[in-house]
């Protein structure tokens, strides 16, 4: 079973697609700020990583830099699920290798569930 890190802070996103994504039949681990999603990360790579990019404590840029540099984790696979919708923003996610950038309202649920589970092949 494929394991996903889900790194969002709204409980409300949480509850959908922890729902969504298990029902698609992923592993869901949850972290609600950027020190949890390192922890978890460090303990168990998961097979992708689902980034909000505005979190408490440390922000998704910065848990990508680590990802990358500190954890050398250089091959997992991220997406970024965020309200950041400026065209700087989805550059910047680029150049930490991010495999897409999902806008939140632009995309419904089953939409994201879909698109992971084609990246997940």
């Amino acid at each position: 079973m494929r394991s996903i890190l889900l790194v969002e802070d709204d409980p409300f996103i949480i509850d959908i697609y922890t729902t969504k994504l298990k029902e698609a039949g992923f592993f869901i681990e949850i972290a609600e700020d950027g020190e949890e999603a390192l922890k978890k990360i460090r303990e168990k790579k998961p097979d992708l990583l689902v980034l909000d990019i505005v979190l408490p404590n440390i922000d998704g840029w910065e848990l990508l830099k680590r990802v990358r540099t500190e954890l050398g984790c250089e091959d997992l696979k991220v997406v970024v699920f965020s309200n950041l919708s400026q065209k700087a923003d989805v550059e910047k996610s680029l150049e930490f290798g991010v495999i897409k950038y999902f806008i939140k309202a632009d995309f419904t649920p089953s939409e994201v569930v879909e698109e992971i589970k084609k990246i997940l092949k």
